[in-house]
């Protein structure tokens, strides 16, 4: 690593630091007098729970950087029925897609077939330089045996169109949506748009468009060729799930895994809003689109199955303090619609803190889950920028986003304890090994995808990524 980046990595890394733990730190001038552990906020009004904390309860006078976060959880339904689903799957078969790849995603689609019964409704689309189609069928008996034949008749052949696949997938749901409160497109693909809409933007208008008619999209790559940014963002604006797979042996799996979470959803059109008092601003929601109008803050999120578990992590500023004072941190409002309940549901909550003179009081009183969280999501911010410095063919580099995280988990794990961070160093070390033994395209694609999709989970995205 050259002087210039060890200096930039050395000093973000530290600016890190203080963010996360609130440094510097101070010894205390006696022992700290032992104190209750801070107490989230939890509200529900539905189908969904909101959990709220700051990473430091008790801040100092003047300006002061803390973290909320916040955890939606879908509530569990225990042996109750999936509700059905209006689906339709998207198969890339362009010549990328030969062998083995398609061998395995006909087998998926199969085996997608084999979970579905008659009041549920599959349209089965694959796409190479054309598109074709079965339109949308009820899967009873007879027509899972069409389904069937109609799969083992894909061969792969021609370019890559996704925005005709998408176009089509769309058009078999959206004839029938009224019909069912879950509607599902899946996509599948192993190279980038080569064919028909091929720049990024005009494609994520595209699922943006299909999202505004009520579709769910989940968008599944497999390989190490197809572009991940697009297709994690395909997942985020369809408000659906993204996966990566490496080897398509494991399409099956992911197939099932999405039909669970569709068919148990409990919410959708999620979205969360932070409300800043005067005084606070908002340094960044880490992660997430997030679109801000005066003091408002909106942050869509994906629909929510049983279950299912997502985390926000937002950094904000707070300034102007009086210490012996409380001050409001931010309004929290959960806004959804209730599959469960039919109807449109708001939770609400508020943070504050405390403000003290004693830094020894603000350190006692640190919130240890908080300081991980947020830790986490500084880690992920961290591993985008290693993915593609990686792929750019700066190893050193992104060796050394690797390493600041590293000191970022040791620095959490004085604040919560050694065994709260230890899976994420044992994570941080198997990337920086990963990235030793990157040494062509192949593996350099597989390690950024890697990477790129543990960084979301990182961020938050714990349920919304495979």
């Amino acid at each position: 690593m050259n002087k210039t980046v060890a200096f930039v990595s050395l000093a973000a890394g530290l600016a890190l630091t203080a963010l996360v733990l609130g440094l510097p730190h101070v010894a205390p001038p006696h022992p700290a007098t032992p104190v209750p552990p801070p107490r989230p906020s939890t509200a529900t009004n539905g189908s969904l729970t909101m959990t709220s904390r700051l990473s430091h309860p008790y801040i100092t006078p003047g300006s002061a950087d803390l973290f909320v976060t916040v955890d939606i959880t879908g509530v569990e339904v225990p042996g109750s029925k999936r509700t059905p689903v209006n689906l339709a799957v998207v198969i890339d078969r362009s010549g990328s897609m030969s062998g083995y790849k398609l061998q395995q995603a006909k087998q998926a689609a199969r085996h997608l077939v084999g979970l579905l019964g008659p009041e549920d409704r599959l349209a089965i689309v694959h796409y190479g330089s054309d598109v074709k189609s079965l339109p949308s069928l009820p899967a009873t008996p007879a027509n899972r045996e069409r389904m069937l034949q109609y799969i083992e008749g894909i061969w792969d052949d021609g370019g890559t169109n996704i925005g005709a696949g998408l176009h089509t997938g769309r058009s078999h749901v959206a004839a029938l949506r009224g019909d069912y409160t879950v509607n599902r497109l899946i996509l599948l693909s192993d190279g980038q748009a080569t064919e028909g809409i091929t720049d990024d933007a005009s494609l994520t208008e595209v699922v943006k468009g299909i999202r505004a008619e009520g579709i769910t999209v989940s968008a599944i790559g497999v390989g190490t060729d197809f572009n991940e940014d697009l297709m994690q963002g395909f997942a985020e604006y369809g408000a659906g799930a993204y996966g990566f797979l490496e080897d398509a042996g494991q399409l099956a799996s992911l197939f099932q895994k999405d039909l669970q979470q569709a068919s148990t959803s409990v919410a959708r059109d999620v979205a969360l809003t932070f409300q800043l008092p005067e005084g606070v601003m908002l340094g960044e929601v880490l992660g997430y689109r997030a679109h801000q109008e005066g003091r408002t803050v909106r942050v869509p999120l994906p629909d929510f199955s049983s279950g299912q578990v997502e985390r926000v992590v937002a950094r904000l500023t707070v300034v102007g303090t009086k210490a012996g004072s409380a001050v409001d941190v931010t309004g929290l409002k959960l806004a959804y619609a209730d599959l469960m309940k039919g109807t449109g549901v708001e939770s609400a909550a508020s943070l504050s803190a405390m403000v003290t003179e004693r830094r020894e009081e603000v350190l006692a009183r640190q919130d240890k889950d908080a300081t991980v969280y947020a830790t986490r999501a500084m880690s992920a911010k961290n591993l985008k920028m290693a993915a593609q410095a990686l792929r750019d063919g700066r190893k050193e580099e992104a060796k050394g986003y690797v390493l600041q995280n590293q000191v970022l988990f040791e620095q959490a794990g004085a604040v919560a304890s050694p065994a709260a961070v230890a899976a994420d160093l044992e994570e941080q070390k198997a990337v920086l090994q990963e990235y030793e033994q990157a040494s062509d395209d192949e593996s350099v694609g597989a390690a950024v995808k890697r990477t790129k999709s543990k960084a979301m989970k990182s961020f938050g995205k714990l349920g919304s990524t495979y």
